[in-house]
């Protein structure tokens, strides 16, 4: 019993030995993979406190949620009272947890000029006619950016991930946040795209989907960039050509 035992082990520990590379196990004997994991864990969660955590992200949504479905079942008046008591909500809710007052408040407001104009219209579709201007503004300013070599990422990312103040000479990170800004711009016009081709189609349920997924996307988007910027903060500096 004893030898077939230790025989049917030799296999799996064979096994073992394939699947760990030396470089992979000198890491982890180093406890390098441990401090990566931490590193990267501990920067999205930064990310994510900065655009309001999961919660702050739910309460965006919910006035608009709230809004769609009520406007479904029971018509737009009723829709802009369950709209302006779920922002209400929303807003103490996210004081009470002593977010950002600005953000909390920032919410609200926009929640009551939506209100106002889908009220002023007298159509559910016109509630999204006021942020429908945020991607036209995000293309100029990236466009713009891009067209200046001042990649807009690195203007509002590098300063909070403690980078380089020179780090248009600083090679990946300048390629970083190029790309990045491009990316943006990319989702930008897409967004945008999708915005103009629902609301010309009245489909406020789908134009409530297009606005909670591209938000949570262009927050993904800042995250992911933020932590790639941490990480390559620590990179050579290489200067750059003539720019």
């Amino acid at each position: 019993m004893t030898q077939r035992s230790a025989t049917g082990a030799e296999p799996l520990a064979r096994a073992d030995r394939r699947t760990t590379s030396p470089s992979a196990t000198v890491r982890h004997l180093l406890g390098l993979e441990v401090t990566e994991r931490s590193l990267v864990r501990t920067t999205l969660d930064r990310a994510l406190e900065r655009v309001g955590g999961l919660f702050g992200l739910a309460c965006a949504a919910a006035p608009t949620i709230a809004f769609v479905v009520t406007d479904a079942v029971a018509g737009l008046t009723p829709a802009l009272i369950a709209l302006l008591v779920t922002a209400v909500v929303a807003c103490a809710l996210r004081l009470a947890r002593r977010e950002s007052p600005g953000s909390a408040v920032a919410g609200l407001v926009v929640a009551a000029v939506c209100a106002g104009v889908a009220a002023l219209t007298g159509e559910a579709r016109g509630f999204f006619l006021p942020t429908m201007g945020l991607p036209v503004l995000f293309i100029a300013a990236y466009a713009g950016s891009l067209i200046a070599r001042r990649p807009l990422m690195g203007l509002i990312v590098n300063p909070l991930s403690g980078g380089p103040r020179a780090w248009r000479t600083h090679r990946l990170l300048r390629r970083l946040y190029t790309v990045s800004t491009l990316v943006g711009l990319v989702l930008a016009g897409l967004t945008l795209s999708a915005r103009v081709v629902l609301y010309l189609a009245d489909q406020p349920a789908a134009l409530a989907v297009v606005q909670v997924v591209s938000t949570t996307a262009f927050a993904l988007h800042f995250a992911v960039t933020l932590v790639l910027a941490r990480r390559g903060a620590g990179a050579p500096v290489k200067a750059a050509a003539a720019l």
